[in-house]
């Protein structure tokens, strides 16, 4: 009896010993930290690799230093020129100082998404419609900027802000078409526009020539005839060449 209560008694102990040791060792991943408090005070942030605590007294939080990537839902928005629509994001953010995650802010994962949702709704408010679809980027770098410095002392750094897509009412699609094609008309017309004018300055700059050489008219007129004479035209116009007019100045 006194040896089986001896291999008891020591069995009881072994175990007691490598639940310890199981409680005070802990292997952290490269991109992870351990935040220990010590009877609730901050000894230090810990890790990678293995980690001893003190079981019962010392208390840690493991953190994860990767970035995280989170969808802002859409966000109902009216723009500054009155236009009511819906906007969604991605955000990128990462944890840059485990110990002020920990103890400066109570679940920073969600205070950081409502406070990019609110920054959101904030800062396209502020566009008009036209900047919200056309100039995205200064959006993006505009929140980005608001919601990085808001989370600092959170120790949390937002490395991106991208405006995914922006959902306008059935309305404003006709409108924009409508807006489209009176902008393709207004080109092709400047466009129609300026080859007329050029082609009528080079119209007056092939009369300004012709009219300083002699018998170039002539020339081109003999030229004109040729080229008509290899079509179906049977009826062949003569213009009166200019040097009569000249001989002729009562002619009108």
């Amino acid at each position: 009896m006194g040896a089986t209560g001896s291999l008891i008694s020591w069995s009881v102990i072994i175990l007691l010993l490598v639940i310890l040791l199981t409680m005070a060792v802990k292997i952290l991943a490269e991109y992870e930290r351990a935040v220990v408090f010590r009877l609730g005070r901050l000894v230090g942030v810990r890790g990678p690799g293995l980690v001893f605590i003190i079981p019962f007294i010392d208390r840690y939080v493991r953190m994860s230093l990767r970035t995280i990537v989170f969808d802002v839902p859409p966000q109902e928005v009216i723009t500054r020129d009155n236009v009511t629509c819906k906007v969604n994001a991605v955000l990128y953010y990462r944890v840059v100082e485990a110990d002020r995650a920990v103890v400066n802010v109570e679940h920073f994962h969600e205070a950081t998404n409502q406070l990019a949702q609110t920054t959101l709704r904030s800062v396209t408010g502020t566009a008009d419609l036209d900047e919200l679809l056309s100039q995205r980027d200064k959006l993006n770098e505009t929140i980005q900027n608001i919601v990085d410095a808001a989370t600092d002392p959170w120790g949390i750094k937002v490395t991106a802000v991208e405006i995914k897509d922006v959902t306008l009412p059935q309305e404003m699609h006709r409108a924009i078409a409508r807006q489209a094609e009176a902008e393709r008309i207004r080109r092709a017309a400047i466009i129609q526009a300026e080859g007329e004018r050029q082609a009528a300055e080079e119209l007056a700059n092939a009369a300004e020539i012709l009219a300083r050489s002699p018998g170039a008219l002539s020339v081109r007129m003999l030229r004109s005839l040729s080229e008509l004479s290899n079509t179906q035209n049977t009826t062949i116009l003569f213009p009166l060449p200019m040097e009569l007019r000249q001989l002729l100045p009562n002619i009108q």
